[in-house]
């Protein structure tokens, strides 16, 4: 990763085509044979890329000299390289994960553009030739003296490179090249698709982080105008028009809205960003601290849509068991949210818990959430407990809804080794539920 003029004297770089250097061409020795096998076999389990570089660091050195080992990729525009891992025989290391640096007028171009490899085998001289070169300072700085470059090519593009780099001038030779390129060849896919995935991992991190301070910063501010406008509403600061209180109370719907987004949301955000974990406890009591507490946060939703929220558990009461209850009462709270969301104005919402006996003969808790309404057909069914899923109904369309409450409920479900289900008859009724495992004590450890 060295910045220059194009113009590069051949004695301070060399480029090596193996298919017509003849030199470079020589029959592959037994070690490396088995060597190329063991690479197919490590590729094969699908390693993290840091554990393919410490493999081949650890154990391609006799083979091919080596104090350090670095992989880096390109850009899309093909404008940066930037370094993404690195070992070495060593612990100062200047040219560190994440170190950038422009292509433009780097000897890498030619590696880039034609796909050879490329041998530096005099570091100190090609500083002296090209003291513009940031990284070849910092690694001459390591004490390296010698390197041998390798273009990372999928479907003929190169997306990055391997570099081998040595304490030693004069290190590398036509010879290891075939057996560099022999090894790079068996990488490029497995790297350039991890590498992606990679990417795409910290980015929906990024995303899960943004997602939760933003959630996060709007909950207060939302909660107290929602406060602030129920205090107007209800004349504790003077008397109001018939028409003030309408606006009041318009008020408290829209922040009331918005108070369910942002809790879904930083729901979402604690699902996706591996912040939620299954904390169950032993002997739960279901119906006080889950069923009671979800149906009070959802009862004056709705009350101010005229409906009629019945719940249903047997007689006698639901036995204790292994639960996480804070989990339990999202889904719970999700679940009767849709019902109010979705349902008919005026309709019926059912709450119904039960304990049964599976074909297994194990104990489940089962609790479903019956609503009239629309409900869904039978094909959108498949789309529901998707993230921001939703369906393609004219007489949902209306309704406000993200699809995420489904989804994080799907996802809760899930830590219990549960399952979630829904049902519903087109135009007339809606039904959600879930079941989980219904022991009263869990087993060890409790947090999981």
């Amino acid at each position: 990763m060295s910045s220059e003029p194009q113009h590069t004297p051949q004695h301070a770089v060399t480029y090596v085509d193996p298919f017509r250097d003849s030199a470079a061409l020589r029959p592959i020795a037994p070690e490396a044979r088995e060597l190329l096998h063991t690479v197919n076999q490590k590729i094969a389990a699908r390693p993290s890329l840091r554990a393919i570089v410490d493999y081949l660091f650890e154990h391609t050195q006799t083979l091919i000299p080596c104090d350090r080992m670095g992989l880096a990729f390109v850009d899309e525009g093909n404008e940066f390289v930037t370094s993404y891992y690195n070992r070495a025989t060593y612990d100062e290391l200047h040219v560190r994960d994440g170190y950038r640096e422009a292509l433009r007028g780097s000897s890498l171009l030619r590696v880039l553009s034609n796909g050879l490899p490329r041998i530096i085998s005099d570091l100190e001289a090609y500083a002296r030739e090209h003291p513009r070169s940031r990284s070849t300072r910092l690694l001459i700085r390591e004490g390296v003296r010698s390197s041998l470059t390798c273009p990372l090519s999928v479907e003929g593009r190169v997306v990055g490179f391997i570099f081998r780099s040595s304490r030693t001038p004069h290190s590398y030779g036509p010879q290891h090249i075939e057996l560099q390129m022999a090894i790079t060849e068996r990488l490029s896919q497995a790297v350039e698709k991890a590498w992606r995935i990679e990417q795409l991992e910290e980015a929906n991190h990024a995303y899960t982080q943004m997602l939760g301070f933003v959630s996060h910063e709007l909950k207060s501010p939302v909660a107290s105008m929602v406060t602030d406008a129920q205090i107007l509403a209800e004349g504790y600061l003077g008397d109001l028009t018939d028409e003030q209180r309408a606006k009041c109370e318009s008020m408290i719907r829209k922040g009331q809205y918005l108070l369910g987004l942002v809790r879904e949301y930083l729901d979402l955000a604690r699902v996706e960003g591996g912040e939620l974990k299954l904390q169950t406890r032993s002997q739960v009591d279901v119906m006080r601290e889950v069923l009671d507490d979800a149906v009070d946060i959802v009862r004056p939703q709705a009350d101010a849509h005229g409906m009629q929220l019945i719940v249903c558990v047997p007689s006698p009461a639901l036995p204790p068991v292994c639960c996480d209850p804070n989990l339990l009462r999202i889904v719970t709270v999700n679940l009767l949210d849709n019902a109010v969301k979705y349902g008919n104005e005026g309709g019926d919402i059912r709450v119904k818990a039960e304990v049964f006996t599976d074909h297994r003969g194990e104990p489940r808790l089962r609790i479903a959430v019956w609503n009239s309404g629309p409900g869904f057909s039978r094909d959108q069914r498949d789309k529901l407990f998707r993230r921001f899923s939703r369906l393609d109904d004219p007489a949902l369309k209306s309704r406000r809804g993200t699809g995420v409450g489904l989804y994080n409920s799907w996802r809760i479900v899930q830590l219990h080794k549960g399952r979630i289900t829904a049902h519903s008859e087109q135009g007339e009724w809606a039904e959600f539920s879930f079941e989980i495992p219904a022991t009263a004590d869990c087993a060890e450890p409790e947090a999981v």
